[in-house]
């Protein structure tokens, strides 16, 4: 015969059943609630497989090609890749060792592929700026910041950062303030700054594209929306970062918009080219080999500082000139044939005066075009075509005959804007510097 319950023992019967019945509710729901996101790609993501690169080889870079998925796809597949639990030192700091003109080069590369890449966000530009000076370390890489930033940038397709490739750049200008920060990111970059987060990741794309290249690098670490990976072995190891980059920086003239470096630097090379082209058909038209070679220099983008070779005559220099010019409306152009003289800034000494072979001035604002050459060196019929240096001419007396365009020649041969006449009168220093590159009658 079974004994009844106390009613202690019916009391804690019931908590049970009720506790019971409350777990088989809330225990699916909560089930429910806290499910596990089943990541689902819809296209099934092929990637070539993995391969560490061994020490005694240098890995190749790959030209950028993304799997064909969507974006929501690519940031799904993207979740299932783990971050590498290996070490992530940070790399080490650098300092730029070129000259004046290359680091505003490589400042100004630094910033549009930051700016370009990250878009106005310092902590994205800052990534960004770390994975190029990894680069530049790396022997897989160009060894200029400019390199590094703008290569493949002549195809269509492969180029390592797209927007050097795609258009981005004339498609899009960023504010002043824009470009001053991302300039202000490039310099401390530049000059020793170290993003650690990224320690020495090479390569980085955006969560909603895949790159076939993911599959032989270890993905380190994310900031924002971008994914950053290193290679594995070796070649991701601080011991490949060793490299010694240079420290010319190239002229991108892509970056002439933005960039009063690259401008300059491109008006050479503009210049370069049309003194080339110019060298070359005087050459053939005289008959001889076209070893006229022209080396030239910019100060700004509308002053050419030339070197002419020991074989050069006069004929065809004004040619020579006003290609080098193109079409500007202002332009000057000043010739040597004595490497040793040619300057490489304005104004002139009087040596440098004195030496001067050729001298072109173009101002289509004010009418004026003409040109001088040294009849020491180019025999001219007309004597008023004569550059008169310091050394046939010490002083130019006040009631000398002087051609109607003297004062504009000085001026134009020294570098230095012409002074009113009572200036000149009230300094010596000044008259004899105006003499020192006067027109005869």
């Amino acid at each position: 015969m079974t004994k009844p319950l106390s009613p202690r023992g019916t009391t804690v019967l019931r908590a049970t059943i009720v506790g019971i019945s409350a777990l088989a509710i809330l225990g699916p729901a909560l089930v429910v609630a806290n499910a596990p996101t089943i990541v689902h790609v819809s296209k099934r993501v092929k990637l070539p497989p993995g391969r560490v690169v061994p020490q005694a080889e240098v890995p190749q870079v790959e030209p950028v090609k993304f799997v064909d998925l969507t974006p929501d796809d690519a940031r799904a597949f993207n979740a299932t890749v783990p971050f590498s639990t290996a070490p992530n030192p940070a790399a080490r700091p650098f300092l730029f060792a070129g000259g004046a003109e290359d680091l505003a080069r490589a400042t100004d590369c630094m910033a549009a592929g930051t700016l370009y890449e990250a878009g106005d966000d310092t902590l994205g530009e800052r990534a960004v700026a770390q994975v190029v000076l990894n680069r530049l370390r790396h022997p897989a890489f160009p060894k200029t910041v400019c390199g590094v930033v703008f290569e493949g940038q002549d195809r269509s397709t492969g180029c390592q950062f797209s927007f050097s490739c795609d258009g981005a750049l004339t498609r899009w200008h960023p504010t002043d303030d824009a470009w001053r920060r991302a300039r202000e990111v490039a310099a401390a970059a530049l000059n020793g700054a170290v993003f650690k987060q990224v320690g020495y990741a090479t390569h980085y794309h955006t969560d909603w594209v895949v790159p076939y290249w993911q599959s032989s690098l270890d993905k380190i670490t994310a900031v924002n929306t971008h994914l950053f990976f290193r290679w594995s072995g070796w070649w991701g190891t601080p011991s490949a970062f060793g490299r010694h980059p240079e420290t010319i920086e190239p002229v991108i003239t892509q970056l002439a918009a933005l960039s009063d470096a690259h401008k300059i630097g491109a008006a050479l090379v503009e210049a370069n080219a049309a003194l080339a082209e110019a060298s070359v058909a005087m050459g053939f038209a005289a008959g001889t080999e076209a070893e006229a070679s022209v080396t030239a220099s910019a100060v700004d983008g509308d002053t050419v500082l030339v070197t002419l070779p020991r074989n050069q005559t006069a004929d065809g220099l004004v040619a020579l000139a006003t290609q080098a010019c193109g079409d500007k409306p202002f332009c000057r152009f000043m010739a040597w044939t004595d490497a040793t003289k040619t300057a490489t800034s304005i104004p002139l000494d009087l040596a440098q005066m004195a030496a001067l072979s050729f001298s072109y001035m173009r101002d289509r604002g004010s009418n004026y075009e003409r040109s001088l050459w040294n009849c020491r060196q180019f025999k001219r019929a007309d004597p008023t075509q004569c550059i008169v240096t310091r050394a046939t001419m010490t002083a130019v007396p006040q009631s000398s005959p002087v051609a109607p365009n003297a004062a504009a020649a000085a001026g134009e041969l020294s570098g230095v804007r012409q002074k009113s006449s009572a200036a000149a009168s009230s300094s010596p220093t000044q008259t004899s510097s105006s003499a020192a590159a006067t027109v005869t009658k």
